[in-house]
Order: structure tokens, then C-alpha cells, then sequence
């Protein structure tokens, strides 16, 4: 089953947007691929479908954003609810490169990793109960398509700290 047919976009519940930050070039293709991959897996499964349905809402609109070189407190998150759906806006780090040889295998686990400690966050600010089991995250398909990536050159740094995005940025970075 190809990673296009997972989940219809009528029964999907969560909504991955994907976006890099252009202070470091953009993130690797194998990476976006794979934390897209692993949201589309989460979305299919039953044990997360039945999970989210206790959140009342709709849908989870899961922003994340790759940052490159930016290292900052974590977790950095802007999480609103906006009518029935949560709109979840999250910064990751960029995995340090693998070997060639198992790229997509790491850049896998790390995307899964990063999710989950993602959701960790949004089930804690939801008071929801604790997160299902991660299901095993299939193969990344060889002809996987390019994931759309919203890609932003960040503003002059403000303030002490030039080296993190700002709640602010990551709020905006989707929007417009």
C-alpha cells in the first residue's frame, strides 16, 4: 500500500504541513519525506484514530518546522484550537546525516521519534490520556513524491538570543 493510500483526505484526522527554515539550506529530502510518512502512518492507524477521536476535535493541522543549525529550548510549540480542530505548530532539529546506506531507515526512527515527543506535548496541553503505541512505520516507498515544503528566510534575529526561532516565527511561518 503506497503512502498515498493510506488515509483519504475525508478520513484523515491529521494534517501534516511541512516547513525549513533557509538559515542552514533546506532540510533533507529524506528527512521531510519521512516525518510525513511517519504523521500519514499515525493517521491510518486505529489505535491513533481512536486516540485523537477523545480529543473532541476534528482534525490536528501538525506543523513542523525543520530549523537547520538553530538550537533552542525544546520542546517549541504554538498550539491553538481554532473551532473543532487543533492547529499544532512544533520546531524540529535536522538529524545529523547518516550513512548512505540506511538514510531512509534512520531518517525513519528519527522522524518517528520526533512526532511522538511532538504529540507528547499536545496530548499534556489536551489533557488527553497517554499516547498509543507508535505502530511499525512501513518502509519509506523508493518512489516516494517530493512532500510540498514551506521554506522561510528567517528575520534578523531580535533580541539576546539570535540563535532561536520565536514562538512568534513559528506561529507565522505557515501562515500567508
Amino acid at each position: 500500500m503506497g503512502e498515498q493510500t493510506l488515509c483519504t483526505a475525508r478520513d484523515s484526522w491529521l494534517h501534516p504541513h511541512l516547513g525549513a527554515t533557509t538559515t542552514g539550506g533546506p532540510a533533507p529530502r529524506e528527512y521531510v519525506v519521512a516525518l510525513r510518512h511517519v504523521a500519514l502512518t499515525l493517521d491510518a492507524d486505529p489505535r491513533w484514530r481512536s486516540w485523537w477521536r477523545q480529543s473532541g476535535l476534528s482534525a490536528c493541522e501538525l506543523g513542523i518546522v525543520a530549523e537547520g543549525p538553530l538550537d533552542h529550548p525544546r520542546p517549541s510549540a504554538d498550539i491553538r484550537r481554532f473551532d473543532d480542530r487543533l492547529q499544532a505548530n512544533f520546531t524540529c532539529a535536522l538529524p545529523a546525516r547518516a550513512p548512505v546506506e540506511d538514510t531512509s531507515e534512520q531518517a525513519t526512527r528519527t522522524a518517528a521519534g520526533e512526532i511522538r515527543a511532538m504529540f507528547e506535548v499536545i496530548r499534556q496541553a489536551l489533557t488527553m490520556p497517554a499516547l498509543p503505541p507508535t505502530p511499525p512505520v512501513p518502509d519509506l516507498p523508493s518512489d516516494a513524491a517530493d512532500v510540498p515544503v514551506t521554506t522561510r528566510h528567517l528575520p534578523e534575529a531580535v533580541g539576546d538570543d539570535p540563535d532561536h526561532i520565536t514562538l512568534a516565527q513559528i506561529e507565522e511561518f505557515f501562515s500567508s
